[in-house]
Parts: C-alpha cells; structure tokens; sequence
C-alpha cells in the first residue's frame, strides 16, 4: 500500500511539473493592422541579437531564411495585396526571405505546416516573390521585428527590422474598387434573395405581413414566375392576411413552375394547400 501510495504521489508531481511554462528564448510576435477594409495579421517568433553578427553569420546570405525562429512566420490577409505589378491573392502564407548584402528577396509560401524552411523547397507552392533593397541603420535593433507602417486606406509597407538591417517592402490594396463595388451594389438596390429572405423572415416571425408580401412580391418581380419556392412563400402570405383568392391564384403558378422543376415535395404542398383554401 506505501508503495502504491508512493508511485501516485510521484505521478501526480511528474504531471505538475510538465506543466510549468518556460520562456522562450525567442518568444511570439504578432501585429495586426487593417488597411482601407483589409485586415492583415502576422504572427512570428522574435530572435535577439544577443552580441551575435546576425547577417552573413547567423542568417547566412543567399540562403533561404525562416524569417523569425521556430515554426513559420505566418501572414494572413482578408483581401489582395500588390506588390509592384504581382498580386497576393487573400489568404494565409508562411513568409520566407533570402538575404544578401545589398537586397532581401521576399516569398509567400502556399505550405505554412513547415518547422522553419521546408526540407523540399518546393517553387510552384510560391505564391509571389519580390526583392527590394537593404537599408543599414546606425542603431542596431537587439529583437528582429516585423512591422507595417505608412498605412493609409491603399498602401502600406511591409517591414524588417533586425540589427542594423531593415528592409521595405511597400504594396497596395483594391480599397476603392471593392467600396465602389460596394457602393454600386447598394445603389442597385437589394437582389432578388435579399428581398425574399428579409420578407420570409418578416413572415415567419409575424412582424409585418404587408411588408412581408412586398418584399416577396418584389423578389419574384426580380427572380421571375419559374422560382416556385417564392411563389409558394407568397402564397403563404396572402393566406396569413385572408386573402385566399389570391393565395389559390398565386399557389397556382407556384403549382405550374413546381412541376416543371419536378419539385414532388413542393407539388404536394402546393395542391394541399389550393384544396384547403377553396373551402375557406
């Protein structure tokens, strides 16, 4: 019994002590910026210089670079990016680099599962490669940094900051052709699935019948007489109100449109309804 009392107390100490965080020595990073209406977020871990020469010695120049220490240095952007004349279409990449003396070419890599660089660097998981130029600074930066900066509702910069290198990468965003998209949809006005969702909703909750039968009407106007459910929706409607005549009228198009979708469900449902309503 001592014995197993023993081997319980030394579990439960092993398991206590698995739990205990240690700091890393390079610990997480993450920015987020939103731009115009894009939101963009990088997450990485952060190396120190700790009295290292970090390029060409601990970064080796002309060699692919993790971009940070530890597993990969992920960018996740809700719309495209364009850098120079390349576009990054919206999604998530792992960010690699390859340093030289004189410039930094930058990669968004399709694969982010990688511990560090990919052990089969693989070209056609590139999604977009771009170099700019390396601008040495007087004061060494001790933690390598990411950053992004010059931030107005098209453009922002993508930035590198470690030792006393730091890199630019400026790119653009679609910001005024999306909101003018925006913009001339509203204009529109609504489609014919906003107008038959907001009227099914206002029918089911019974929060305006008469408005209800508006919207549905008017998405019908916009879908035509061939889509069945709406009709049938409309139906539903006219019957609410006690407008049964109309609702048997109506319910007979949805019928026709029904059966030439060969709708079974719907075709019984509509030539139910019809029968009832006649005897109101």
């Amino acid at each position: 019994m001592k014995k197993l009392i023993y081997l319980i107390a030394l579990s439960i100490t092993i398991h206590a002590n698995s739990q205990i965080q240690f700091p890393k020595t390079s610990p997480k990073g993450k920015i987020e910026q939103c731009i115009g209406v894009t939101d963009i977020s990088v997450s990485y871990s952060r190396p120190s210089v700790k009295g290292r020469t970090v390029f060409g010695n601990v970064v080796p120049f002309d060699k692919i670079w993790r971009t940070g220490a530890n597993e990969n240095t992920i960018i996740k952007t809700s719309d495209d990016l364009i850098f120079g004349k390349d576009t990054l279409k919206k999604g998530t990449y792992a960010i690699y680099t390859k340093p030289s003396k004189d410039t930094w070419e930058l990669y968004f890599y399709k694969d982010t599962l990688n511990w560090g660089e990919p052990r089969n660097w693989d070209e056609t998981k590139v999604a977009l490669k771009t170099q700019t130029n390396v601008k040495n600074l007087t004061d060494a930066y001790e933690v390598f940094t990411i950053d992004i900066q010059q931030v107005d509702v098209n453009n922002g910069q993508l930035i590198f900051t470690w030792d006393k290198s730091k890199v630019i990468f400026p790119f653009q965003l679609n910001t005024r052709k999306k909101v003018v998209v925006g913009i001339d949809k509203l204009m529109a006005g609504p489609t014919a699935a906003e107008y038959f969702n907001s009227g099914s909703y206002y029918y089911k909750e019974k929060i305006d019948l008469k408005k209800a039968l508006e919207w549905v009407s008017k998405a019908i106007d916009i879908q035509g007489e061939d889509a069945y459910w709406m009709l049938r929706t409309k139906s539903l409607i006219q019957a609410e109100l006690g407008d049964f005549k109309g609702a048997t009228e109506t319910a007979k198009k949805a019928l026709i449109a029904s059966e030439k979708s060969k709708n079974q469900s719907y075709i019984d449902m509509i030539k139910a309804s019809i029968e009832e309503w006649k005897k109101k």
